[in-house]
């Protein structure tokens, strides 16, 4: 009996069609053309003898049977890629690409300072990067778009391991002219006044969690887009939020009126760690580059 094994080539067609749901998108993620993604399709279609894809002028629907192969065809690329990953990790350390997803709310503060020196120390690296935030940094990470995560902790990403670098205490930010004490308490903090970022930031959590008052939650306003948005906010008076020591120390509340002071609570900080697959074969590289990024950290500072 003949069997008809589906190529890769095919799977990534199918993988990248159940991810965006439109010919024109998928093709453009495969770097194809639509009608060369389309074929693809239709031929692996032919060769298993199923339709996988209804097709219409408004919608693409998977059949229920399309469904479950497009999710095989996702382990079956992870897999593939690992093989890759195999070879580099025979290779000559912390060389070669590297793609890195990094969450928004470290990357602008962390990265201006260890990537230069990271280039000197490792010139054979190519390091692609990301800015994600964290549960679609999490999703790249498993469905193998990027390598590894530059993450705050606690974060629920899934089956990874984790290499922690350092941890990031949170400040609470204040307009300027408010008499302060050296440190804040968590119920010092009025929850009408505290601004925080929008869903899908972790920082939003940490600071919720790190305050331990589930008033908070329901009561303050989740308005600000970015650390930057919060700052503007704050400097205009409209209310107070949590700032990492990171974002502090890289120049954040500079040309403002904003006073700073270190959050006194049980949990006041967050974990910055190096996440990346379980089982992975470059976990020695990867252990690698954490060691490299603590050492840069502390030499930056």
């Amino acid at each position: 009996m003949t069997v008809f094994l589906p190529t890769l080539k095919q799977l990534q067609y199918l993988v990248a069609l159940k991810d965006h749901g439109h010919f024109g998108k998928s093709a453009d993620a495969c770097f194809v053309t639509q009608s060369t993604l389309s074929a693809g399709l239709r031929e692996l279609e032919s060769l298993i003898g199923i339709t996988l894809v209804e097709r219409t002028r408004r919608v693409v629907r998977f059949t229920p049977l399309g469904d479950r192969i497009a999710e095989k065809a996702r382990r079956v690329l992870r897999e593939a890629e690992e093989l890759g990953d195999l070879v580099k990790a025979s290779g000559q350390p912390l060389s070669g690409e590297l793609r890195m997803s990094v969450i928004p709310t470290i990357a602008p503060f962390l990265l201006p300072r260890i990537l230069p020196k990271l280039r000197e120390d490792y010139p054979d690296l190519k390091l692609f990067l990301r800015e994600e935030p964290s549960a679609a940094a999490c999703e790249s990470l498993h469905t193998g778009h990027v390598d590894c995560v530059l993450l705050a902790l606690p974060y629920a990403c899934g089956e990874v391991e984790a290499a922690s670098l350092f941890d990031d205490r949170l400040y609470v930010a204040f307009p300027g002219g408010e008499p302060l004490p050296p440190t804040v308490t968590a119920d010092a903090i009025a929850p009408d006044r505290l601004l925080l970022l929008e869903d899908g930031h972790c920082l939003k959590d940490h600071a919720l969690s790190a305050c331990n008052r589930p008033e908070l939650r329901a009561e303050a306003m989740m308005l600000g887009t970015s650390l930057h948005t919060l700052v503007q906010m704050v400097d205009n008076g409209l209310g107070v939020t949590l700032l990492p020591e990171m974002a502090i120390e890289a120049g954040i509340l500079q040309n403002t009126r904003i006073q700073a002071r270190p959050l006194s609570a049980a949990h006041p900080s967050r974990n910055i760690a190096l996440v990346w697959r379980k089982a992975s074969p470059r976990t020695k590289e990867f252990d690698l580059l954490a060691d490299a990024l603590r050492q840069l950290d502390r030499t930056a500072a």
